[in-house]
């Protein structure tokens, strides 16, 4: 279960103290999710979720992702909504943890997405790219090749005691993929629209949550970000079906240039890369006595050796 702080009842109902969202009828942990500790609270004037932010979350980031929210909705985006405080302030603390309150989304993300949500989630996605556009805050992608090199050299000695070869395999494709890595088209991305991250009904999307990687970098990294989390199978075999139908859904609300087709394959690289070496971290710096059992490193490294083959965007489906 995601909950790394507990919150007990008599903690929520202090919160709530400083809310005007109602009486809680119903609290309860939320078992998605590997970063953040979440809860479901329903009072009798809605549904919400309570996020108590852990780990990667910098507070001081806190004004980016609860703004860039607001930003997103008005500019018709289905996210999660901050709540703010009776004195107007979007995040509060709890339990030594910076928190915030946002509204609940209808929906269920798919496990097993087909190519027809592949499609809806990859227009998605080119909506929010361009609905970001005007947010007046910025911040830098912490998770890109800047920070890609402490975590090569935290990581990278004990790769070969996870599989053989990860060792070798990362330090090799840090150097090529940092040497290749372009300069393209930026602003506001999610950095992170995994299945999960998205939620459906009838086949269409009805919601797009969990913005706390969102940063300011290439358009076309975080379309490299969706291609490696919606279109691969559970084989480890990459479906080109899906990767056409998400890439054209995304071309259709926002067109790619030449130059990012061209740098597909190498933003693919660095994409399966930054989730090898968080999930590597994890994996390596688990506390046993945790609820959260990490994700598996070797699925993306099983990615980013198939990348690492790939020469031309139409291998992926453009």
């Amino acid at each position: 279960m995601a909950v790394y702080t507990e919150v007990s009842f008599e903690d929520l109902e202090r919160l709530l103290q400083n809310y005007d969202i109602g009486m809680p009828l119903a609290f309860k942990g939320i078992a998605e999710g590997v970063e953040n500790s979440n809860y479901y609270l329903q009072t009798d004037r809605g549904a919400y979720i309570l996020t108590l932010y852990e780990k990667r979350v910098n507070p001081d980031d806190l004004p980016f992702y609860l703004g860039l929210m607001e930003h997103l909705a008005r500019r018709g985006i289905v996210c999660p909504l901050p709540v703010p405080a009776r004195d107007g302030a979007l995040s509060a603390t709890l339990n030594r943890r910076p928190c915030a309150i946002v509204t609940f989304l209808n929906g269920l993300s798919v496990r097993r997405p087909a190519p027809v949500h592949c499609a809806a989630a990859g227009a998605a996605l080119a909506q929010l790219h361009l609905a970001g556009e005007g947010f007046a805050i910025t911040r830098a992608n912490a998770l890109g090749p800047a920070g890609w090199k402490p975590l090569v050299e935290v990581c990278q000695p004990h790769g070969d005691g996870v599989e053989p070869g990860l060792g070798e395999l990362i330090g090799d494709a840090f150097s090529g993929i940092t040497a290749a890595w372009p300069d393209l088209p930026s602003g506001v991305i999610h950095a992170d629209l995994f299945p999960d991250n998205v939620l459906f009904m009838n086949n269409a999307v009805s919601g797009v949550i969990d913005f706390y990687f969102a940063c300011n970098d290439m358009f076309a990294y975080d379309l490299a970000v969706m291609l490696n989390s919606w279109c691969f199978e559970a084989d480890g075999s990459y479906n080109i079906t899906k990767g056409q139908a998400l890439a054209t859904a995304y071309r259709a609300v926002r067109p790619l240039s030449d130059a990012e087709v061209a740098a597909i394959p190498t933003l693919m690289q660095g994409a399966s890369l930054r989730f090898l070496l968080t999930r590597l971290f994890d994996w390596v710096h688990h506390d046993p006595n945790a609820l959260v059992h990490p994700k598996d490193p070797r699925e993306y490294s099983k990615k980013l050796r198939f990348h690492l083959k790939v020469k031309h965007a139409k291998e992926y489906g453009l």
